[in-house]
């Protein structure tokens, strides 16, 4: 029997939900829904490439209309869901109708954190960076001379840092915590992005905050700091993180920890409803945790699907990130939490470095600048679960792909 599939999220999730479902189960219906008004498409494009003009509108997208016609999967765009209806096995749009689903994907992701709206945050110019249309008002703001601020030193300012750079932007980056990345990264990663920026032009100001925001008819002109300095601004790019859009599951009574709450498989605690990415978190190793990554989104949603068609193994990943800034391309491979110990090893190229991340002599985790070389083979290492010792990893000479294949 043909059994009823509805997504609620139209990113990369969702995406990849649909497109995994319809390879293996060729016969089901398949609904799509995107709040957006624009077909799914990719995020992490968005502020650099587009921004940059060196990526069109129309290739950020994963497919184009034709394709989900030939695929038999039926897309509504600008189309919010209001609630779920667990008992009768429906999802109520906010237009009042309903759809009857057999199994449920929540892909619904996440949402910038905003500036708070008594301090300025709802002033034009105020931008955060997360869908087509913030995008497209970087793009119309970024030029020579402008100046911009960027409250919040984490990967997302930081990369827009650099990108308003490349417009030759005079770019100014303030950071709460006592370093840029300190929720993420380690000493010796912080310094090496400080020092990238700091050599491209950005001021970088640290263990310094926002106090507010002024405008002119509705436009920011001001900031206020909270060491007592102003400056003037043509335009604020806000990077304080996210937080999950789990409302849904909330309102329908699904488990939430760290937002909804899933199995290996991603089922939630109710067997027919799913999810994936951002908003999912799930056990791994032990711990909870909630992966915020591309790769997260299509090898988690990729889980469920198989799993529905019977096909499934538990998802167990090894969560790998990436951040592009400059000419540097930062690639991450594990998860560094709760290190006690830190090597540098010199890159296989030149200008190449990566920093390795031990708890009790274990590997946890590796963040390479500029060295693919290292990244690969640390990372084959840590999925296969072998075994290097801190000096090894320091040791430039000692050959990690044989270490890897042993």
């Amino acid at each position: 029997m043909n059994k009823r599939f509805v997504i609620v999220g139209g990113g990369q999730a969702g995406f990849a939900f649909a497109d995994e479902l319809r390879r293996k189960d060729k016969e089901s219906s398949i609904t799509l829904l995107c709040a957006e008004a624009e077909l799914p498409y990719q995020r992490p494009p968005l502020s650099k490439q587009y921004v940059k003009g060196e990526t069109s509108r129309d290739r950020l997208f994963f497919r184009d209309t034709e394709w989900f016609e030939r695929k038999a999967i039926e897309i509504r765009t600008s189309t919010a869901v209001a609630s779920i209806d667990r008992q009768s096995q429906q999802v109520v749009l906010s237009n009042g109708d309903s759809l009857a689903y057999d199994a449920l994907m929540l892909a619904t992701g996440s949402t910038p954190r905003r500036l708070p709206t008594k301090i300025g945050g709802d002033l034009s110019g105020v931008l955060t960076v997360r869908d087509i249309n913030d995008a497209d008002q970087l793009r119309d703001i970024f030029a020579s001379g402008k100046r911009i601020l960027v409250v919040g030193g984490g990967y997302i300012g930081l990369e827009a840092a650099a990108v308003a750079r490349s417009f030759d932007c005079e770019v100014r980056v303030i950071e709460m915590a006592e370093r840029i990345l300190q929720r993420v990264a380690c000493t010796e990663t912080s310094n090496y992005f400080r020092a990238l920026h700091q050599s491209n032009g950005v001021v970088i100001n640290e263990s310094l905050g926002l106090d507010r925001l002024e405008g002119d008819n509705g436009v920011v002109t001001k900031a206020y700091l909270t060491n007592g300095e102003s400056m003037d601004v043509d335009a604020v790019i806000v990077g304080i993180g996210i937080e999950t859009s789990a409302q849904l599951a909330v309102d329908a009574g699904l488990d939430i920890d760290n937002g909804v709450a899933v199995n290996h498989f991603a089922q939630t605690s109710d067997e027919l409803i799913y999810s994936a990415g951002d908003c999912a978190s799930f056990d791994w190793r032990g711990t909870r945790i909630r992966l915020e990554s591309v790769q997260n989104a299509v090898d988690q949603a990729k889980a469920a699907a198989n799993h529905i068609c019977g096909l499934g193994k538990p998802y167990d990943p090894m969560p790998w990130f990436w951040s592009d800034q400059y000419d540097v391309k930062l690639q991450i491979v594990g998860l560094n939490t709760g290190f006690d110990n830190i090597v540098r090893r010199a890159g296989s190229r030149e200008e190449g470095e990566s920093f390795w991340y031990f708890k009790g002599g274990q590997l946890l985790a590796i963040d390479a600048m500029n060295d693919a070389k290292t990244y690969v083979m640390g990372r084959k290492i840590l999925e296969l679960g072998k075994s290097i010792s801190p000096s090894e990893a320091a040791d430039a000479s000692v050959d990690l792909k044989q270490i890897a294949s042993s």
